[in-house]
């Protein structure tokens, strides 16, 4: 979202390449394999307007589903910055997926063709598409993996925090993690978060809060089956607190990348051997 000090939006348009031609957006697009998601978006903003941004703040992190105009149904996890112009002349993309960047009043913006996160993200009245049934995706096989994950930093009301052991033959086998995982087709972060939360470590919580966004990229991951995997992962990490702790217990089936899960102190925490998101959200967090 970058807005100018009139209050003007910087929108841009579909072109006859993309799959909703005239139709209204925020700039942004997909972000490449290995690619921090803060990267792609000052890249796509480039590509798109032709000015340079940095980014002042996360706005939020969303999921939509949106039936294309060949029949299929597309989920797409998005996260939405706050950024700000430092360069540049805005022009339109050329030979892009869009073809058109404009500075649009509010109210003008409200009677546009919006794509629906846009729409949501801008407060403005649109047609929700119906709901599609949360599951997987359909199958496929790749040596090229990239997935949307959330995940949390669970604590209790006695400041206890909530860890899971990440099972061997995993990436990072026999480390402690923070709950969570990959998003199921049609399912939002939150969603995902709360699911794996329960199937890890039997616990019911709520999110109170967006701690961080990053990702990691490890082109030479091994999957469970020792078959290597160009591995990148595109993290969202909650705060979450539990009201009610119960002892935690693994839930999902065997075979799961989790093997064990449980409370600690936060001086138990210390001498733990754990990941590197781990860390970095318990650094984040004070």
């Amino acid at each position: 979202m970058c807005r100018a000090a009139d209050g003007r939006i910087l929108l841009t348009r579909g072109s006859h390449r993309s799959a909703f031609p005239g139709v209204w957006s925020l700039p942004g697009g997909g972000v490449d394999h290995g690619e921090h998601p803060a990267d792609a978006v000052v890249r796509e903003f480039a590509e798109e307007t032709g000015l340079a941004v940095a980014i002042t703040g996360i706005r939020s992190v969303v999921a939509d589903v949106v039936a294309l105009p060949d029949g299929s149904v597309e989920h797409t996890d998005r996260i939405l910055y706050d950024v700000t112009v430092t360069g540049g002349d805005l022009r339109p993309e050329t030979d892009g997926t869009t073809d058109l960047a404009e500075w649009v009043p509010p109210a003008v913006a409200a009677g546009l063709p919006l794509l629906p996160f846009t729409a949501r993200a801008l407060g403005t009245q649109f047609v929700e598409p119906d709901a599609v049934p949360v599951g997987d995706e359909p199958p496929y096989r790749t040596d090229r993996v990239q997935r949307f994950g959330a995940y949390g930093l669970v604590t209790d009301p006695a400041g206890r925090i909530l860890l899971a052991r990440i099972a061997e033959g995993y990436p990072g086998g026999g480390l402690w993690h923070l709950p969570g995982g990959g998003t199921d087709y049609a399912e939002t972060p939150e969603a995902a978060m709360l699911r794996e939360l329960y199937e890890e470590t039997s616990q019911r919580g709520r999110i109170e809060g967006l701690l961080s966004v990053g990702h990691r990229y490890d082109p030479a991951a091994l999957g469970p089956e020792g078959v290597p995997m160009d591995w990148h992962v595109i993290r969202v990490v909650y705060r979450v607190v539990v009201e009610e702790p119960v002892t935690a217990a693994v839930t999902e089936a065997a075979g799961g990348s989790t093997d064990r899960a449980s409370w600690f102190t936060p001086d138990e925490v210390a001498g733990l051997p754990l990941s590197e998101l781990a860390r970095e959200a318990l650094a984040q967090a004070g």
